[in-house]
Formats: structure tokens, sequence, C-alpha cells
């Protein structure tokens, strides 16, 4: 009897559960789904539901239009806070982008040549009778052109490599040297010849730095800096050096001196053989790059390029009027000329310049 009762009053729970739910929130029994999603000349029905439980059809609503945006999107950026860098669309970026194998062909101007002529023979006994640069003299220019062509490919966006051959000429012995007078001063000789002449091979590096520096010009210059180091070939032709200077070893008038002792030399000429040197040789560049289209890219650059030492092959045969006593109660000196030959004496010159030029790359 009470068993029967618990299973009833546990069966009228379970069937009175649906009954207060539907009492609690009934259903429209006209509720159309369809009628929801459908929207008419951009209108949509919107369906509220009533205290009563029914759901009735609110006001047509105009549906709202998307804002639309046309048009380049705008730069990123701003300059006062990002110290000039500016973020660019794709197509900007890689206009500026280097990429790929290039062959590039540069022309400048030497705006400075840097380098002193030293004799390495200038402390030796009587070095002072071959003239040369004993005091130092700087290498001259004639309107130096170097020209450059370069082989090279770009790593990424912001690395490039390329090896280079280099062209100097138009350098030259210096016109007028300082000569050692043998008592401890100087006199000027006069130098004709001596072009200097140097190709050299060099591996560079470049690094485009934009991303500190920030944009120039609106983003169509991109500044790099460079470095390079190779071998240098430098060669300087043969080269006549003349001291007109007359230098007196004894008094003509002197009477211990003997016919024929040795009273002066005068009228020295040195020829100087050239001679052909390696020597390492390396550059740092800093420049712009600019986009010219079609692959072609320019650069503007001032470039800092040590070509190593310019040295002489060290044989310096030499002719001088020679005097030598005849008489010494009249003085009377007589001039024989006199050729002699000096080896392993030297003169050299570390070569250096300052370039301002252009270069022109067509990437593939």
């Amino acid at each position: 009897m009470k068993k029967s009762n618990v299973l009833g009053a546990i069966l009228a729970f379970f069937v009175g559960m649906p009954m207060m739910a539907n009492a609690a929130y009934p259903v429209y029994s006209g509720y159309n789904g369809g009628a929801r999603a459908t929207a008419t000349n951009g209108a949509r029905t919107v369906y509220l539901p009533t205290t009563n439980g029914t759901v009735v059809a609110a006001n047509s609503v105009a549906a709202t239009q998307p804002t639309r945006v046309t048009g380049a999107l705008p730069r990123v950026g701003n300059a006062s806070i990002n110290a000039g860098r500016r973020y660019y669309q794709s197509s900007d970026f890689d206009r500026l982008a280097d990429s790929g194998l290039y062959i590039g062909l540069s022309a400048a101007y030497t705006a400075s040549v840097m380098g002193d002529f030293e004799a390495d023979y200038a402390g030796e006994a009587g070095a002072y009778m071959v003239p040369g640069a004993f005091a130092g003299g700087g290498i001259s220019k004639d309107s130096v052109i170097p020209l450059q062509l370069s082989l090279g490919a770009a790593i990424n966006s912001d690395f490039r490599v390329d090896f280079s051959y280099n062209r100097y000429s138009n350098f030259s012995y210096p016109q007028t040297v300082q000569t050692a007078d043998g008592s401890g001063g100087f006199v000027t000789a006069s130098a004709t010849g001596g072009a200097v002449t140097s190709n050299a091979t060099l591996l560079n590096v470049y690094y485009n730095i934009d991303s500190y520096t920030g944009f120039l010009a609106g983003g169509s210059l991109r500044p790099y800096i460079g470095a390079g180091v190779g071998i240098s070939l430098n060669t300087t032709s043969d080269y006549v050096v003349y001291d007109g200077t007359f230098y007196s070893e004894a008094d003509p008038y002197d009477p211990s001196l003997l016919p024929g002792d040795s009273t002066g030399v005068s009228d020295i000429s040195a020829y100087h053989n050239g001679g052909t040197n390696e020597h390492l040789a390396f550059s740092l560049e800093g420049g712009v790059t600019t986009e010219l289209g079609d692959g072609m890219k320019l650069d503007l650059f001032v470039r800092y390029m040590n070509l190593g030492r310019v040295k002489s092959s060290g044989s310096i045969v030499l002719t001088q009027d020679e005097w030598v006593s005849v008489d010494t109660s009249t003085g009377t000196e007589e001039a024989l000329q006199t050729v002699a030959h000096y080896t392993d004496w030297t003169e050299s010159a570390n070569l250096s310049t300052i370039d301002i030029g252009v270069r022109l790359r067509l990437q593939f």
C-alpha cells in the first residue's frame, strides 16, 4: 500500500513536469522561423514576446549598411613618436628592397689624395747625393676618375654582397721633392714621370640603415653603409729626379789637396726604376640608393679607399758632375761626369683616396 503510493507520486511528478513548463513558457503556435530570416528591400521583421506569452511583429527596421573605405590604406606611424620611422605598404617596400643578382658600374671623382713618398735610404752614407723624397713628397693627381665594375647579389632586403674591380690612374710622383743637402737641411729638386696606377679587387658588404635613420625624401632614398677588403696591384712608372745644387766637399784652395782630389758634386740626375707591388686594400662607403625603374637602381656614394703602398723597384742609376782639384794655388777645378748604380734603395708611399661618385645597378 505504501509502496504503491510512493510510485504513484513519482509518476505524477514526471508526468506533470512538461505541463508546468508549458504553462510557464508558452510557445507561439504561429511562429514562422523563415519570417525572421526574411528581409524585403533592406528591411527586417523583428518578433517580440508579450506579457501573455504571445509574440507579435514589431515595426520594420531598415538594415544598417556597413561603412566602406575605398582607396589606398593610410600610412601608419607618427614621425614625432617614432623618430622618423615609417611603415610602408608592401608595394612601397618591394620598390625599395634589394633582391636577386645584379651588376653595377660606377664612376667617381677623387676629391682628395693622401700619401707621401719616403726614401728608405735617407740615412745611408752619401745618400744626400741621390736625390729623392727624403723629406717626403705628396702624391699628385690630375682629374682622377676611378672606375668600378661589380657583380653581386642581395642576401635579404637589408644586406647585399658583391665583388668589385676598381681602376685608379692619373696619379703621379710629385713634381718637386725635398731632398737632403747632407748638412741636416733640405733643398728642392724637380721630378718628372712616375705615373701611379692601381688595380684593386675587393669583396664588399653593404647594409641598408633606413630602419635606424628613418625615411628620406618621402621614402624614395634608402641610406646604406658598406665596407670592402681585397688586394691591390700598384704600379709606379720610371721617373727622374734632378738636383742642380752644387755640394762642396773641399776648399779648392786647400794646399793639402792633390790634383784629382774631389772638391764637390753638382747636376745630380737620378733615374729611378718604377715597380709593381701587391698590397692589402680596403674601403669604407656610405650613400643612398634610389629606384629608377625596370630593375635599375642608382647609388650616390662617398668612399674612402686605401690602396696600400706604392713602391719603386729599388734600382737607381745616378749621373752627376764630379768636380776635382786641378791647381790649388788658383782654385782651379775640373768637372768629370760619372755614373753610379744603386740597388735596393726604394721610395714608397701609402696611397689612399676619398671619392665621390655614382653607381648604376641592374638587378635580375
